[in-house]
């Protein structure tokens, strides 16, 4: 192992040193003589102010959000009305104050007079609670209102209106991100017959006849036979729990889940398309990571305002908490979430090396000039990894079960336990690439290549089970890995648009391209963490390495760039852009396959309390009879317009029903659940649980669009993000709609699979979209 240079020793030793200085004191013949350092006591009490002032934000946020739609002033005007009624000689209480009054026991303090005015003071803050639980429940009743989402866009109804007026008028003033908590209605259980029903309607045009009466005799018995008894349970879990699919979708779905996770379910996030504000790793890892950190602040006092649709319906804000400080713990059976609060460090990795980085320094964060001069203390390390530890995160790549075994096994105790627990506890994880990646139009694949750096990278240089991976490339570029189970995509999307334009708008860069702002010379080094990895556990390293290392391989990953058109013609063409793109992927698949395929679409369901996802079944009767249309020679142009308009439609409301709690999947998901729980055996459930997604799609939104002027800034535009195959024989697809003429489409398959190319499938949606645009040329002089 190779020693570090002695400049790092001295810098070290030097900063130990300082350390130690704080606080001395020597035994003499005279006595004990103690040494304070005033620096050190001067950044002890920086940070006992940081930490009671944080917990008093937070103390003032929660009276906030608690009292929400009301405010604590208004407890005041309760009091005062109350108290000037009774000095006008009425009694607003009928009698109520005179009763508290009486109760109030005898005491030799308390004469009639201040009897009174505590009793008013009572009644006054019962009364005033009452009003809060009124308005708050008669949020949720207007809350509950859905129709405003079926209707067409730009066409609301003067019921709607009113409606938009009375929701305004409710939730009071100036929210704070989890102010809407309590007025969120509850998902509701949609009607075994309604399932039922869509379900049926939602397979026909994957089924020959046959196939699809066989289908129809298994549903209608379960609807008759088992289907009440399972749907009695599930209504009964909905009285009692928050949201009856979330808990058990995040323990089934994710966490019970014993195969890697990395690519199979484990997300990539972007950096912005073709802007690098500056090439050095440090300085771009700095301002990231400090922006990530004033994030957090806001995160934790709860101060984000929270997303509104319309900008006035709100949504769920319950999965942001676990956003930093969280780690998925790998267990025999099923693995756990692990959420920490108030910690204060950061993990770095770099060429095999696990570094410790305190994110705090005298009560405040680090600025980004100090973060970037540790990270750049980091690269200049020339240590060695020890025994082991090159691949050590490859742990998180393979499979949940060897994981969890060495976990106990090698890790439960000494250096290894300290270390494990340091990676663990972190705000994230942060991957110092020693690779250059990112969007070069001159390059091809280049693209491609940045997709799958940022989807597996090495498979152990990304630590899987962190809530998210920050990795920064050699050539400055970012990007995030992700953890699904904690989250959905749209919250760590949330985030990432803040951290890029902190970055870009605020933070910025000095001339050559450094972080902005001086370098304290007191702050401590990095600490290089350490492990002692025996032979037994390199053996289980390196072979979830090897396992990690197959499925990486074998994925055929395309990046496509379509900016002929984008959402702005789109909506000239009186189309909804999601649909537009989704009757364009299933006319790009059956020219890519020559057949139809289940297709799952995810929609959310935030505008319910701890609402998660909801499948849209994006292949329907309607969409099918379009892309029959588009392939034969014999329909004319104003035919297939109609079949597309038609399918549109459809699935457009598709996708109103699944964010309104009115989906499938979900529900039969559940239903499968209790059967399972009961020990009952349902043909159906097992039939519909088992059938594979070939095509399985998502779209990335904007959110904060008030964040960056595009029309401005044209350049400044994410590229979204991606995740890996669903089906061994299929392709995942996810497309971000950026501004009015840009979508991105990132496309994986298998190579494994000969029936998927990535590529020709990204070829193939390029046509769709471009086919599918030309019908409606013969309308664009009346538009």
């Amino acid at each position: 192992m190779r020693q570090p240079s002695l400049s790092y020793v001295q810098a070290w030793a030097m900063a130990e040193a300082h350390q130690a200085v704080g606080f001395q004191f020597t035994v003499s013949a005279e006595g004990i003589d103690f040494h304070l350092s005033r620096e050190v006591l001067k950044h002890i009490y920086l940070s006992g102010v940081t930490s009671w002032r944080k917990r008093a934000i937070r103390f003032k946020n929660g009276i906030l959000t608690g009292v929400y739609p009301a405010s604590p002033s208004s407890w005041l005007v309760v009091v005062v009305a109350i108290m000037s009624t009774m000095y006008a000689r009425i009694d607003p209480s009928m009698g109520m104050i005179d009763t508290i009054k009486a109760t109030l026991p005898v005491s030799d303090y308390l004469t009639l007079q201040t009897k009174t005015l505590l009793s008013a003071m009572l009644f006054a803050t019962g009364l005033w609670l009452s009003l809060i639980m009124i308005l708050r429940y008669t949020l949720k009743l207007l809350l509950s209102y859905q129709g405003w989402i079926f209707e067409p866009h730009g066409k609301r109804s003067c019921s709607t209106r009113i409606w938009l007026m009375l929701v305004k008028m409710f939730s009071g003033r100036k929210p704070l991100l989890y102010s809407f908590q309590a007025s969120l209605p509850r998902l509701p259980v949609p009607s075994v017959k309604d399932t039922i029903k869509r379900y049926l309607e939602s397979v026909r045009p994957l089924l020959d006849d046959e196939q699809y009466n066989q289908m129809e005799i298994v549903a209608n018995e379960f609807k008759k036979d088992l289907a009440p008894k399972l749907q009695k349970y599930l209504v009964l879990k909905s009285w009692w729990a928050t949201n009856y699919v979330s808990d058990w979708w995040e323990e089934y779905i994710y966490l019970r889940g014993r195969s890697p996770i990395m690519v199979n379910s484990n997300f990539y996030v972007m950096d912005l398309l073709y802007i690098t504000p500056t090439h050095r790793q440090t300085a771009r890892a700095g301002n990231a990571v400090h922006a990530m950190l004033q994030y957090r602040r806001k995160l934790e006092r709860g101060e984000h305002t929270p997303m509104q649709a319309l900008g006035t319906v709100p949504m769920c804000s319950y999965q942001m908490e676990r956003m930093f400080n969280t780690t998925r713990i790998p267990g025999i059976q099923t693995d756990i979430i692990q959420h920490l609060k108030d910690r204060k460090h950061l993990v770095v990795y770099h060429k095999g090396r696990f570094f410790r980085v305190w994110l705090y320094y005298g009560g405040r964060h680090l600025w980004p000039s100090e973060l970037e001069a540790q990270f750049q203390r980091i690269l200049d390390d020339p240590a060695e990894p020890r025994p082991g530890e090159l691949k050590l995160a490859a742990l998180t790549a393979g499979k949940r079960v060897p994981w969890a075994q060495a976990r106990l096994k090698y890790f439960s105790q000494g250096p290894n336990k300290a270390s494990l627990e340091t990676i663990e506890s972190a705000a994230f994880f942060l991957t110092l690439d020693d690779e250059a990646h990112g969007y070069d139009p001159e390059k091809l694949r280049s693209l491609d290549l940045y997709a799958k750096s940022l989807l597996h990278g090495k498979c152990y240089d990304r630590w899987f089970d962190k809530s998210f991976n920050l990795i920064a490339y050699e050539n400055g570029k970012l990007g995030l890995n992700a953890e699904h189970s904690w989250a959905d995509a749209p919250i760590v999307g949330h985030m990432w648009e803040y951290v890029l334009a902190t970055d870009c708008f605020q933070l910025g860069y000095t001339g050559d391209g450094h972080c902005n702002g001086e370098v304290s010379k007191d702050l401590p080094p990095p600490l290089k963490l350490q492990w002692d990895i025996p032979a037994e556990c390199q053996s289980v390293i390196e072979t979830s390495y090897t396992l990690a290392t197959e499925i990486a391989e074998d994925v055929d990953f395309h990046g496509c760039l379509f900016d002929e058109f984008g959402k702005g013609l789109i909506k000239k063409c009186r189309s909804s852009p999601d649909a537009f793109i989704q009757m364009a992927l299933q006319l790009a698949h059956y020219r890519d396959k020559g057949e139809f395929c289940l297709t799952y679409e995810a929609s959310m369901t935030r505008i319910f309390k701890e609402g998660r996802t909801e499948t849209v079944r994006s292949c329907t009767g309607e969409s099918t009879a379009f892309v029959r249309a588009m392939e034969d020679p014999l329909q004319s142009k104003a035919q297939r317009l109609a079949l597309f308009c038609k399918a549109a439609e459809k699935h457009q409301h598709m996708y109103r029903l699944a964010m309104t709690g009115s989906g499938i999947d979900r529900h039969l998901f559940c239903l499968y659940i209790v059967s399972k729980y009961l020990g009952i055996d349902s043909p159906f459930l097992k039939q519909v649980l088992s059938e594979p997604w070939r095509l399985s799609t998502s779209q990335t939104p904007q959110q904060q669009l008030n964040l960056v002027d595009i029309q401005k800034f044209p350049k400044y535009v994410g590229a979204g993000g991606g995740f890996g195959p669903v089906a061994d024989d299929g392709y995942g697809v996810s497309y971000i709609i950026v501004g009015e003429n840009l979508i991105t489409f990132h496309i994986s398959s298998k190579f494994s699979s000969p029936e998927t190319d990535s590529y020709r499938f990204g070829q193939n949606i390029r046509q769709a979209m471009l086919d599918i645009r030309a019908l409606f040329a013969m309308k664009e002089n009346g538009l």
